[in-house]
């Protein structure tokens, strides 16, 4: 067998086909074989909890994986069969940021920001204060006034910016300073022991940002806004970020065929195990 490939991706509107661009339709499918692979660690990361990742899971068919990043990187799930663990350590790493205050005591500190409105309970977590807004193209004054509440009170924050084309809504993720996406991956990485060049990441919206321009391996799928891909651009470095454009196999590099696009392009010798789809 070949060595470990640690293949990471996001769900909404990257392996999920949930938006307004069209799916190839073989996509899903190869994907499903590619991760069958014995030498694939898959990996859902994702700003979904538990309960919507296994919600996509079933409505999309998609592969059981061998671990969840969920909450935007606050939670990391080891996956065996349909049990899912909590990684301890990845819990203990990150709670120190929030200085002992609990989601509700950060809450209050944010207290009535204006242009801020609390998500649904179920959306938010022990590490994850979530929140909607207007899909501000430049939100540094509403960001920087929470992070101004909140360090005042010892907490230690990353602010998470995001916005949902389907919608026109911003989103505000209020985590540890040491939680996100990256940071999980990066954590999740080292403790399996596999190498940059064998770690892909797929991604297609800015709360991927910080693993697009990380030096992880990622690719960027062609769905992704333009806004997005120009900043995904203008902060990478060209070798480590990968725009995916259609062409491989006929596909045309959206949702999962450029994840699929993406591996290929950074482990080659994947090509091969593409084909052929029963």
């Amino acid at each position: 067998m070949d060595a470990p490939i640690l293949l990471a991706t996001d769900l909404d509107r990257t392996l999920l086909p949930n938006g307004d661009q069209p799916e190839s339709p073989l996509a899903r499918q190869r994907f499903r074989n590619l991760v069958a692979r014995p030498e694939v660690r898959l990996v859902y990361v994702t700003g979904r909890h538990q309960e919507l990742v296994e919600a996509a899971m079933a409505e999309y068919e998609l592969p059981r994986p061998d671990f969840v990043i969920a909450d935007v990187g606050t939670s990391l799930y080891e996956v065996d069969a349909d049990e899912w663990c909590q990684v301890p350590e990845w819990q203990q790493a990150i709670a120190s940021d929030w200085g002992g205050h609990s989601h509700e005591e950060l809450a209050a500190m944010v207290g009535e920001v204006s242009g801020l409105r609390l998500q649904e309970a179920a959306k938010q977590g022990t590490f994850k204060l979530s929140y909607y807004a207007a899909a501000l193209t430049d939100p540094a004054e509403l960001l920087g006034a929470v992070r101004q509440r909140l360090e005042a009170c010892g907490a230690r924050v990353n602010l998470v910016w995001s916005i949902d084309e389907t919608t026109a809504t911003g989103l505000l993720d209020v985590l540890p300073a040491c939680a996100s996406k990256h940071h999980a991956l990066e954590f999740l990485r080292t403790r399996l022991g596999i190498p940059l060049n064998r770690t892909v990441f797929a991604g297609d919206s800015g709360n991927d940002m910080e693993v697009l321009v990380s030096g992880i391996p990622s690719v960027l799928v062609a769905n992704a806004q333009p806004s997005v891909r120009a900043e995904a651009v203008s902060q990478a470095d060209a070798a480590s970020l990968y725009l995916a454009h259609g062409g491989l196999l006929g596909m045309n590099g959206n949702y999962s065929a450029g994840i699929l696009e993406g591996v290929v392009h950074f482990i080659p010798a994947t090509r091969d195990w593409l084909t052929p789809v029963d």
